[in-house]
């Protein structure tokens, strides 16, 4: 083979791998781009993507941490910000104190809620909460005549109010609010069964 047809051969088969090369970049460029702009700073799989339809959870809600979070057999599956009461640091012990009440609860109900999307009610008051209810009126720490209240629940905030729930704000008179997206998310997961923690 002539010296001109070796370059030649050479030429082709270089610029092939260059082509090769090129495209393969290209491609990998591409799919980078396409996960970056799918997983943007700060996003989260929904719920439902990380764990099936029926999937039995538990909640620990942290109001140190501000943190809502889903475990799924033990293992931590999501965390949500959450905001709380006026006094988000005590434990409740009376209605009107604006604390979110500590302990172990479990679901009364679930329904759709017109001021902030759904509404997941606690069983608060329990033996537990009765129980120190009674003794901060005995310890003289509120009135004698003051009430346990109910109605404590996890919901939303009103509609376009997430800043509520970014900024840290307490807002509520003691229930545990979460961006109305992550309400609507973990709401299918909960039932009667579903054990909710509450902690300082």
């Amino acid at each position: 083979m002539s010296t001109k047809k070796i370059f030649i051969a050479l030429g082709i088969s270089t610029l092939f791998i260059l082509v090769i090369f090129a495209k393969f970049n290209l491609s990998k460029r591409l799919v980078m781009s396409q996960l970056l702009n799918s997983t943007k700073v700060g996003q989260q799989p929904n719920l439902k993507q990380l764990i099936p339809d029926g999937t039995k959870i538990k909640i620990l809600v942290d109001k140190s941490d501000y943190t809502l979070q889903v475990f799924a057999s033990d293992t931590l599956v999501k965390t949500y910000s959450v905001v709380f009461g006026g006094n988000p640091v005590d434990d409740k012990l009376m209605e009107g104190d604006q604390c979110t009440p500590e302990g172990t609860f479990y679901i009364n109900s679930k329904y759709p809620h017109k001021s902030w999307t759904k509404f997941i009610w606690l069983n608060y008051p329990t033996a537990d909460s009765w129980k120190k209810h009674k003794q901060a009126k005995s310890e003289g720490k509120i009135p004698q005549n003051a009430k346990i209240g109910g109605e404590v629940g996890i919901h939303g905030v009103p509609e376009g109010k997430d800043f509520a729930i970014d900024k840290g704000i307490n807002w509520t008179l003691g229930c545990i609010s979460l961006k109305n997206k992550d309400v609507d998310e973990i709401y299918p997961f909960i039932d009667k069964k579903t054990e909710i923690k509450v902690q300082k």
